[in-house]
């Protein structure tokens, strides 16, 4: 595509983007029971059209831009301009012109299902995220002078390689009806982080901390939608517990990195260097991918960027992140961009103050952070912005319901306000509750304010209590019991869920019908985000009310408690019965024609179909729910059996989803849950723990080869292939025998560049370090034989390596005359001992650490 096609091409889609946001509007007039879907396309194409904008600057510039990049991406352009045709067809059909002109806007009807508007969007989004990386990475050849090396550039950055949390910016479709600020709320806290965005001697970062239910997420999405209207956003990251990849640190710094590189110039060019040297640098530990993808790509930008003010990151809930020591090296790695030149950040953290993140904050050196207590605001400014919140939503409901103009009475909103202070969640839930068209406003008012005098119960007890204890009003007791089993199967699930599944994939993991279970949430739209599609996610609106359901001092005082022992249980045995079905688990669960099909090779969309969201969930989660559980494994009970009939099949299944790397660390942990190592189902996972270490890249690459070649080359001996010695394939021919059994090597571990000079074990077991002659430290997982992490600094080669006792550090000895001090939990070096004149060819601790 030449650049005169490439600029008719995008000012093509940016006026029809700009017709079909005028369409949409003249619907918004005319239409009143799809105003939400009109508006998230009409928002959705305006931002399409406001990339593209950057796109005709470009081409309108002195240079006469040839677009080099965007030239790569003329398949996408036409292929959304071939949707925006389509879609202003359908908003604009000829038999609705004669109605129009007898009867103006009156005449249109919307012509799109919420399913429909949902997959527009979803393509629309695709769009815009490769235009707007096209278009980055014109800028920067621009502002670097590299014009058609730029061409090269983009060609070389494998997306696939950087793999996001699907759902963590602040802008996610699947969170975009989330609350934001009202106006002429939370003005002072809002001003405060605004000028501590705009100061450039402020601190890198900002961390507002409060209580469950103060607020945190609705300020944070509220400054982010700010920063980006000004465009100083560069990235931001939601996590949420029981969201999948948004609960974990895994692909925290992945999605932050992609974020940045399409917003900070220069950025990508570093990115590819490091997706290059190490494609799979997205498994590696935070410490790598933090230095790897924004650290050093960052510190590698030649020109300051045109941008005056600093980049702002967004990091919402970290204290949802699952494991603590994950948190604490976030912590940790996010201070190191306090000395980043040229370019600036800002770093917004919002969290609850949990010790593992006040241990964080706490080590970093003086002028890092700067914080403020949420729930310390003063009461009269909360109390104001609840009042405000409070009447806001109160009046839609009024309007909308045709209510008198006298309701609610000011002593009503009053005793609301003092109720809900300092918890804005109590707000929100009150006012979704009295909302619910399922009854009368004035009603559920009134239940809500019979707890005014309740003193006995906490605020999360008067924020949730009204909700649920409509479930079992006017019930005799046969029936109390029957809907409070059905509260704690289905509602206890959804609570309890490592990722949300949509109304039809629980049916399919309960067995149970759609029916019963859009039932069993009809009455709780207040505390769930329940779609109308059923195949749209189920979510917890707020954690809190997760926290309400588990809390172990409502045992035996609350019918809506949740054992979170028994519910992990029921998921355990749903998830293996679902797994062990004729829907579940096979071999060649995709049908494919060829055993050596890459897992490149595989269109999503077959791997959507033969293995649904339900199938997808149970394979990652199985172990997960067994540990919570409690429960252990012993010979020939259910989970051996399934084992010895389903394990390829699962292999199989985890390459297809991408999550072959994990099945090392599971087997581990079912190993773990073995009743005892000398039972006949301890030696099969041990087994088992062998074949998939020794082939592990085969399962990660090759769905089918586990049939073809892994099991073909297992030793004779050994237990998974006796076990599944019929699915070898007819065709094979072996012409040399294969060893009798596992050999003494359990793993090759490969990654130096030049001889490795020195090796040692952690006191643990779990770790070894290796020194080399390349000047670097690598630590290995004997679990798994993978890299935990690269420690570099030495400028010289290393020749001696020791744990401490605790093996907390690790010392290394280089010709470069220092010792260095690792911390193994970060990599980070702690301290660089010197002194020496020459070069240094051992190093210990002393037995208690201290020196």
């Amino acid at each position: 595509m030449d650049g005169l096609s490439g600029a008719a091409s995008v000012i093509t889609v940016i006026n029809l983007s700009a017709k079909i946001a005028l369409h949409c509007f003249q619907y918004s007039v005319a239409v009143k029971n799809a105003k939400e879907d009109i508006g998230n396309l009409q928002r959705e194409v305006s931002r399409i059209r406001d990339v593209l904008e950057g796109a005709k600057k470009l081409l309108e510039g002195p240079k006469e831009m040839r677009l080099s990049t965007s030239q790569k991406l003329s398949d996408s352009l036409k292929g959304c301009l071939v949707q925006l045709e389509e879609l202003n067809r359908q908003l604009e059909p000829s038999n609705t012109r004669k109605a129009m002109s007898r009867l103006g806007v009156r005449a249109l009807k919307w012509p799109f299902t919420r399913k429909e508007v949902g997959k527009i969007i979803a393509d629309l989004e695709r769009y815009k995220q490769t235009f707007s990386l096209a278009l980055q990475v014109d800028q920067t050849g621009l502002t670097l002078n590299l014009d058609q090396k730029t061409d090269n550039l983009h060609q070389k950055i494998d997306l696939a390689k950087l793999p996001i949390a699907k759902g963590a910016s602040f802008d996610s479709h699947m969170d975009e009806h989330n609350a934001r600020c009202l106006a002429n709320t939370r003005v002072e806290l809002r001003r405060q982080i605004a000028e501590w965005a705009e100061d450039r001697n402020s601190n890198p970062i900002f961390w507002l901390k409060g209580m469950a239910g103060t607020g945190k997420s609705t300020i944070a999405r509220s400054v982010a939608q700010s920063f980006a209207d000004q465009h100083q956003l560069a990235a931001s990251f939601f996590f949420k517990r029981g969201e999948g990849e948004r609960s974990n640190a895994t692909r925290f710094f992945t999605t932050i990195a992609t974020d940045l590189m399409a917003y900070v110039p220069g950025l990508i060019s570093g990115i590819r260097k490091a997706l290059d040297a190490d494609p799979g640098i997205s498994e590696r530990v935070l410490k790598d991918q933090f230095e790897k993808l924004i650290l050093q790509p960052l510190s590698e930008i030649q020109q300051a960027p045109l941008q005056t003010l600093a980049y702002i990151v967004v990091i919402d809930a970290l204290d949802e992140c699952e494991q603590e020591k994950d948190i604490r090296v976030i912590l940790q790695l996010l201070a190191r961009t306090k000395d980043i030149k040229p370019v600036s950040l800002r770093i917004l953290v919002t969290s609850r103050p949990e010790l593992p993140i006040r241990l964080g904050f706490k080590e970093m050196s003086d002028g890092t952070y700067q914080d403020l207590v949420l729930h310390e605001v003063l009461k009269r400014t909360i109390e104001h912005d609840i009042r405000l919140f409070l009447e806001h939503e109160l009046r839609e409901i009024q309007k909308q319901r045709s209510l008198s103009s006298n309701w609610p009475r000011k002593d009503q909103i009053q005793a609301l306000v003092e109720l809900a202070v300092p918890l804005f969640i109590f707000a929100a839930t009150a006012c979704r509750y009295i909302a619910d068209r399922r009854d009368n406003p004035r009603k559920r008012l009134e239940v809500i304010l019979q707890y005014q005098l309740a003193t006995h119960i906490s605020k999360l007890d008067r924020t949730y209590l009204p909700i649920l204890g409509q479930l079992l009003d006017d019930e005799d007791e046969a029936d109390k019991q029957r809907r409070t089993s059905e509260f704690q199967d289905i509602v206890g699930s959804i609570v309890v869920l490592e990722s949300p599944l949509s109304i039809s994939s629980l049916a399919h993991l309960f067995q149970i019908s759609k029916e019963d279970i859009r039932c069993r949430l009809d009455s709780l739209h207040s505390v769930l985000s329940i779609p109308d599609s059923e195949d749209l996610p189920v979510r917890i609106l707020h954690r809190s009310f997760r926290d309400f359901l588990v809390d172990s001092q409502k045992k035996g005082k609350s019918p809506f408690w949740i054992d979170e022992r028994e519910t992990h249980e029921r998921l355990a045995n749903k998830c293996l019965e679902l797994l062990s079905s004729p829907e579940g688990l096979r071999q060649n669960m995709c049908k494919l024609l060829n055993p050596g099909t890459l897992r490149s090779e595989i269109d999503e969309r077959t791997i959507a179909i033969c293995l649904p969201p339900e199938l997808q969930y149970a394979c990652r989660y199985w172990v997960h729910h067994l540990e919570r559980s409690d429960c252990h494994i012993h010979d020939e009970d259910p989970i051996h059996l399934f084992l010895q009939k389903y394990f390829l099949y699962w292999l199989e299944a985890m390459s297809l989803i991408r999550e072959a790397y994990k099945c090392i660390h599971i087997i581990n942990r079912l190993q773990a849950l073995a009743e005892s190592d000398m039972s006949t189902v301890s030696s099969f996972l041990h087994d088992a723990e062998r074949f998939t270490l020794r082939f592990r890249s085969i399962l990660e690459n090759t769905p089918l080869q586990v049939y073809s070649s892994a099991l073909i080359f297992a030793p004779e001996t050994s237990i998974i292939r006796k076990t599944f010695a019929d699915h070898i394939p007819r065709w094979v021919n072996m012409i040399s025998k294969v060893g009798d059994d596992w050999d003494a090597c359990r793993s090759v571990l490969e990654g130096h560049s030049i001889w490795v000079s020195a090796v040692a074990f952690s006191p643990d077991g779990q770790l070894v370090a290796s020194a080399s002659h390349d000047s670097t430290v690598r630590l290995w997982e004997t679990a798994t034989g993978s890299c935990r992490s690269t420690l570099e600094g030495h400028s010289e080669r290393v020749s001696a390596v020791a744990f401490s006792p605790d093996g907390q550090l690790v010392a290394s000895a280089s010709y470069d005359s220092t010792v260095r001090l690792w911390e193994t939990a970060t990599g980070s070096c702690r301290s660089t001992l010197e002194g020496h004149s020459e070069s240094i060819s051992a190093v210990a601790f002393s037995p208690d650490g201290q020196l």
